[in-house]
């Protein structure tokens, strides 16, 4: 996979959660496309610092959701079906945005203006964990 992916092990989101996200938006975007591979779980798990298990869990996720299909031998693969992947990065989006809405409610409530507020965004993309 040429994107890598990263997740924050601090995060209130569970780890499993922001790998399958993170390849959902992937998919979404084009990045990665039907019939392309993931890696092993076994080989992102320790790429990522985490257990097996919980790269296991992702790729279940995404195959529930139809934007993958593990196979023995064959490994775990994009499936044809992209609206698949389309529709879960919506839902990420969606919930997204809700949580947008409310800080930038909490902002303006407390006086903070759009160029601060967006300042403060911008900070905190450019931290990295």
């Amino acid at each position: 996979m040429t994107t890598e992916l990263r997740v924050d092990l601090d995060a209130a989101t569970p780890v499993y959660e922001q790998v399958r996200a993170q390849v959902a938006a992937l998919v979404a975007v084009g990045a990665l496309r039907p019939g392309d591979r993931l890696p092993a779980s076994r080989d992102l798990a320790r790429d990522l610092g985490v257990a097996v298990g919980t790269v296991q869990r992702a790729y279940r996720e995404l195959e529930a959701q139809g934007v993958v299909r593990s196979r023995r031998r064959a490994g775990t693969v994009i499936t044809e079906d992209v609206s698949a992947a389309r529709r879960a990065a919506e839902a990420v989006a969606a919930t997204l945005l809700d949580d947008v809405r409310s800080v930038v409610r909490k902002a303006r409530e407390l006086g903070v203006d759009d160029a601060e507020l967006l300042t403060l965004v911008r900070g905190a993309l450019a931290e990295r964990p």
